[in-house]
């Protein structure tokens, strides 16, 4: 199979996935008590009122029909109005979209060279105590959920000592502009990735240490700085490549709890406003840039897959 067909295979595999996604997400909020028009009643709504407020929003509509009206309106973008504001929706996914990119960019960006210098340090020091600590601060971590994590360091380094900001509150979104704002949050969302990744550099390195091509090496007279930086690292890589698309995934999701939790006014933040308020339109619009987000990368990961072992892929 060739490297086209397979993508297209894989593209159309996707947006079944993204329609699946998108579906899900409409009937569970469907399922959820209430809807936008009891939530713009106020705390003592007047059943007429509701009736009135759920046939302006147009709520009255079987949901099968506003289902499939906002289902016609993606291929043009359109991703329809809150049902709350009125704003587009394509709005609310411009305003949340920039904290967001910063997060999960900065994240990646720090996310590579840390993970290669944590898993090289503890490979080449195997056995020592700067192996062991870095084993078991990385058990702790990884065992540690995201939010939890967050709790803790918002309360020792935000509230106690005070070096700190606990929340983004204050910075309009412009995170770049407060950088102490965004060491809290990134530290949340590195700390388990590097953990995973890490050892599989780790272990990668010990097994490229120990090969035979690398003793051959050593033999030749080649420097051991060469032989671990042109040899064995490189393929020590080759599995922390790998766990690096699943990463990608993991942290759409770890993204939500970080904004949650620091008040960070991104994607995830409008996320758990608009599950709060039964805003469908602005949840179904985040669900498809979740879902696309998702089926891109992982695509991305099938190809480089498929690249460098056609056949292993195209039987997968």
């Amino acid at each position: 199979m060739s490297l086209g067909r397979y993508a297209v295979r894989r593209l159309a595999v996707g947006l079944f996935q993204v329609l699946a996604v998108v579906t899900a997400v409409f009937l569970l909020v469907q399922a959820l008590p209430g809807d936008a028009a009891v939530v713009l009643a106020g705390d003592n709504p007047d059943p007429r009122r509701i009736g009135e407020i759920r046939v302006a929003m147009g709520l009255d509509r079987p949901p099968l029909d506003r289902f499939l009206a906002w289902l016609g309106g993606l291929p043009h973008l359109d991703f329809g109005v809150s049902l709350i504001s009125g704003r587009p929706v394509a709005e609310f996914l411009a305003d949340g979209l920039g904290p967001t990119v910063v997060l999960a960019g900065l994240t990646l960006v720090l996310l590579i060279p840390l993970s290669v210098l944590v898993g090289v340090l503890a490979a080449l020091r195997e056995g020592s105590l700067l192996d062991r600590a870095l084993t078991s601060i990385s058990v702790a971590l990884y065992s540690m959920p995201e939010f939890a994590l967050a709790v803790v360091l918002i309360a020792v380094f935000g509230v106690q000592l005070r070096w700190l900001p606990p929340t983004a509150v204050g910075t309009g979104g412009d995170l770049l502009a407060h950088p102490a704002v965004l060491v809290l949050p990134l530290v949340v969302l590195l700390a388990r990735p590097i953990c995973s990744i890490s050892r599989l550099v780790r272990a990668g390195m010990l097994g490229s240490l120990g090969s035979d091509y690398v003793r051959h090496a050593r033999r030749l007279g080649i420097g051991a700085g060469r032989i671990r930086l042109a040899h064995a690292l490189p393929n020590a890589l080759a599995p922390a490549v790998q766990q690096l698309a699943r990463t990608t995934d993991w942290l759409l999701g770890g993204v939500i709890v970080v904004e949650a939790v620091f008040v960070i006014p991104g994607l995830g933040t409008t996320l758990v406003d608009a599950v709060a308020g039964r805003d469908l339109p602005v949840v179904q619009g985040l669900a498809v840039v979740f879902a696309v987000t998702t089926v891109l990368v992982n695509l991305l990961a099938d190809l480089a897959a498929f690249r460098l072992a056609p056949r292993s892929a195209g039987i997968a």
